[in-house]
């Protein structure tokens, strides 16, 4: 994919930046958590250029805006969209330079870091990651300064400014990565796809909450859109187009990817019911205060309903009251007693075994099927690995 320094200027965008090549083992080619830290290194570097941009653009967006961006982007995460990623480029062969892989790995943290930034304040969650998200942090300094007008309102308006600054930084960097590789038509294409389905699955998110709905089928439609897309397929499948993939390895991997993605997000829907906030860095009753339209509710109010189980249907369905403690108990009471929670274990466990069966079809490596299904055991909390090969 060639274009001329006039088309660049035109665009606003300089060579990609430069990215020394990983040091690999001995022994072959770098393994997910080295290709990970590779990444990382390479977004910081990114970031630093990005906050250096920002100062000479204004002082006062920098701190307040920019800085805080990285800051969050800093602080950490699981780096699954990354990984995935360089498991979809070695599934494919891993032909190619493996620091477009990490640069595309690093743009998937920042796209990342838009969506969550975005969620939060959507769902209106007080903390991300262990720390104050970053409306309830501008709307604390707002607080501080002495500002004018509403603290929560400010916040609100410059974390919708800094996701998509977020997001800028991240198509600022897949777009440059896409124009040095010979593989950047379909790396782009790919990258096209998921942002439009990042949109869709939020925004079904959202007309679920206000419409009241609470189907089965509805929630694993959000589910797949929101979630199963764009943390495990897409990066997949960015990764692969990277080395050059086949339509067969393509197909393998996507739906890999699909089924790894939901089993994912499954286990987010009983960490959001039943998990530990000191694990997952924000409130474990969160999902059952706000109602929010998972598949495990939507599981529980199906089965308390054939059941004939007022008590359970009654504490599940939708527009019955939020907030309240005793609201929280109810609810989980009812996830237990419907067998609901049970249901969507079971559910991840067959989603990852599937999700491994069909990875193994791309013919990868040993090794890359191992860490394949070390990531999937790592998102999907369950024995993957032992499940898939009971299942053969």
């Amino acid at each position: 994919m060639q274009v001329t320094e006039s088309e660049k200027r035109l665009c606003m965008l300089g060579p990609p930046p430069t990215v020394a090549e990983p040091v690999r083992p001995a022994d072959g080619p770098l393994t997910v958590r080295d290709a990970v830290r590779a990444a990382e290194a390479e977004l910081d570097g990114v970031l630093e250029a990005r906050l250096r941009q920002a100062r000479e653009v204004d002082p006062v967006y920098a701190r307040d805006v920019a800085e805080r961006v990285a800051a969050f982007v800093r602080r950490g995460g699981k780096r699954l969209r990354t990984a995935f990623a360089w498991c979809g480029w070695r599934a494919a062969g891993g032909a190619g330079d493996p620091a477009a892989v990490l640069r595309t790995g690093a743009a998937l943290e920042l796209v990342q870091t838009c969506a969550l930034v975005h969620d939060d304040v959507m769902d209106g969650s007080p903390l991300r990651r262990g720390a104050p998200a970053v409306h309830v942090d501008l709307a604390r300094m707002h607080r501080a300064a002495g500002m004018s007008g509403a603290a929560e309102t400010f916040g609100a308006s410059a974390a919708v400014l800094a996701g998509d600054l977020a997001l800028a930084w991240a198509d600022d960097l897949l777009t440059e990565t896409a124009l040095g590789s010979p593989h950047g038509v379909r790396l782009h294409r790919e990258w096209q796809d998921m942002r439009g389905e990042m949109v869709a699955g939020q925004y079904r998110d959202l007309h679920a909450q206000a419409t009241g709905a609470s189907g089965v089928e509805e929630a694993m439609r959000v589910a797949t859109l929101k979630s199963a897309l764009y943390t495990v397929e897409r990066p997949l499948a960015l990764g692969a187009v990277l080395a050059g993939a086949d339509a067969r390895t393509l197909d393998a991997l996507r739906s890999a990817g699909r089924c790894a993605g939901l089993a994912f997000q499954l286990r987010d829907d009983l960490l959001g019911a039943f998990g530990d906030p000191a694990v997952t860095g924000k409130p474990a009753d969160e999902d059952l205060r706000t109602r929010k339209p998972t598949c495990l509710l939507a599981v529980g109010l199906r089965t308390a309903e054939a059941r004939g189980d007022e008590e359970a249907a009654a504490a599940l369905a939708p527009g019955t009251g939020t907030g309240t403690d005793d609201m929280v108990r109810r609810m989980r009471d009812a996830l237990e007693r419907t067998g609901a929670r049970a249901v969507v274990e079971s559910t991840v466990t067959e989603l990852a075994a599937a999700g491994l069966r069909h990875f193994a079809r791309t013919g990868a490596e040993a090794s890359v099927l191992r860490e394949f299904t070390s990531l999937v055991e790592r998102a999907s909390g369950v024995a993957a690995g032992r499940t898939a090969g009971e299942a053969a």
